[in-house]
């Protein structure tokens, strides 16, 4: 014999479960736009049965638990695709800014200024004592050098800020660090008690995708619902844990010193991520053409100091107006500086344009003033094949072309393989979003089928009622 009251109370428990869902829905509407938000569902199960003469009698339902809809494998592919996209991405930044500042081809750019230096040669070597001639080629070699220090002060001003990004995300990894460690302190106290705190899973992993855009990181499952982080087998987060990443630089060469990247005092090799694409485009010791800016400033340098060398030995083998009219046997170089940052026409040629050796020694000691045969020389150094640039002989114009175009393939190289890492990331995460997203019209149908349960439990609880009403008040009175 059941209870007089057993189907109040069945009816009691189906409004409290159908109601339950109805909010879940109510959640899942609310959190439609809300950044890793997983759809929840409420999972119910019958109660269990009473006997009744012989039979087994219903109780009702009740809520088993309350589900977040997430695969765990679509949360591994896009982490990993992630540190992909945030590696390529920090290339092709980089190599798109060195290419916006070569301007190749442009007439700001350092081939046309090059073309107009050797044409001013060229001219000159037409008319070797013209004074217009000589401050034309003065001219274009001071926009050779202004180019030449724009572009290494440029790097330089590149690679100072790209530190800056090194430092800010290091302390974005660090921090990202400390707070999946509080929401692990934090999940880790409500699982023991049978709680399913679906929402902070759902923070965590929000903190756990942006950590993996920044370095390759490894994500382990442990007890009470807690998580452990890991690069390269070092150990970033552990339960409630979190320890630092440090980097530190090369004091010699000031790049970053592969061997001082790392967690808790260990060494750690990163494989992928923004954090390393960052580094490379800084600089990496022994890093070679992988250390994008440096390898770019060496192969400038080399340019400059070749090219200026080259023109200052033909330069002061000539002989300037000064030694021909027997004022001066001054024969100075045409450039100075050490590299390309410091790069100038010399100061002496800028006060006094005699000092430009046109000439060549016709016969012993003697030349005349229209001998332009050295400024010709000079004016062929652009073709000369024999000049050798980092290790290998060629001309200037083939070593620079060289230089652009091998910056065009790297560049193409990095923007190809993050339009690709995009496409990926983006299909992953349409994958991500047909299972864990909010779909509003799955949601509104769910929040019809529980009403109309809720209703109906509701009406059942009033049949009951009435049954009631008529048993305790409907029966009669003894005695009446």
């Amino acid at each position: 014999m059941t209870s007089t009251f057993h189907g109040l109370e069945l009816g009691k428990r189906a409004l409290f479960a159908q109601q339950a869902a109805l909010s879940t829905t109510s959640h899942n509407v609310a959190n439609a736009n809300t950044t890793g938000y997983t759809r929840q569902r409420v999972e119910m199960q019958a109660t269990n049965a009473v006997k009744l003469n012989g039979y087994q009698l219903g109780t009702g339902v009740e809520i088993d638990k309350l589900v977040r809809l997430r695969e765990e494998y679509l949360d591994v592919q896009l982490r990993g695709e992630n540190q992909k996209l945030g590696y390529w991405e920090a290339k092709s930044d980089t190599f798109t800014k060195i290419e916006e500042l070569m301007n190749e081809p442009s007439d700001q750019a350092l081939a046309h200024t090059l073309d107009e230096f050797w044409k001013g040669w060229q001219d000159l070597s037409n008319n070797a004592d013209s004074a217009a001639a000589r401050s034309v080629v003065r001219q274009k070699g001071v926009a050779v050098t202004e180019t030449f220090n724009h572009i290494l002060n440029s790097l330089n001003t590149m690679q100072s800020e790209l530190k800056d990004v090194i430092t800010t995300k290091t302390k974005e990894i660090n921090i990202l660090a400390t707070q999946i460690s509080s929401m692990n302190d934090q999940i880790s106290r409500l699982v023991p008690n049978s709680y399913e705190p679906n929402d902070l899973y759902d923070q965590r992993d929000v903190l756990i995708d942006r950590l993996s855009k920044l370095v390759d990181v490894k994500v382990t499952s442990t007890s009470n619902g807690m998580v452990d982080v890991s690069v390269d087998g070092a150990v970033l987060v552990s339960g409630k844990k979190a320890n630092s990443l440090s980097i530190d630089y090369d004091p010699a060469s000031g790049l970053v010193n592969p061997q001082e990247i790392k967690i808790a005092g260990s060494t750690i090799n990163l494989e992928s991520g923004e954090l390393l694409g960052v580094i490379e485009s800084y600089g990496v010791v022994g890093g070679e053409s992988k250390s994008i800016i440096p390898s770019m400033r060496d192969k400038i340098n080399n340019l400059a100091m070749t090219f200026a060398n080259a023109v200052n030995t033909v330069h002061e083998s000539g002989l300037n107006l000064d030694t021909i009219n027997g004022v001066s046997n001054k024969q100075v170089p045409f450039f100075t500086g050490t590299s390309a940052q410091d790069l100038k026409v010399n100061p002496e040629i800028m006060k006094s344009l005699n000092l430009i050796a046109a000439a060549n020694e016709e016969s012993l000691g003697q030349t005349s003033a229209g001998n332009g045969k050295n400024a010709l020389e000079i004016a062929n150094i652009k073709m000369d094949a024999s000049l050798e640039f980092l290790g290998s002989t060629s001309t200037m114009d083939d070593f620079y072309r060289n230089i652009i175009g091998q910056l065009g393939i790297d560049s193409q190289e990095a923007q190809r393989m993050k339009d690709n890492s995009e496409v990926i990331v983006q299909q992953v995460e349409n994958r991500r979003l047909s299972v864990s997203g909010v779909s509003l019209d799955e949601e509104m149908a769910n929040m019809i089928k529980f009403q109309q349960a809720y209703n109906a439990a509701a009406r059942m609880v009033t049949v009951m009622d009435q049954c009631l009403e008529k048993v305790i008040n409907g029966m009669g009175r003894v005695g009446l």
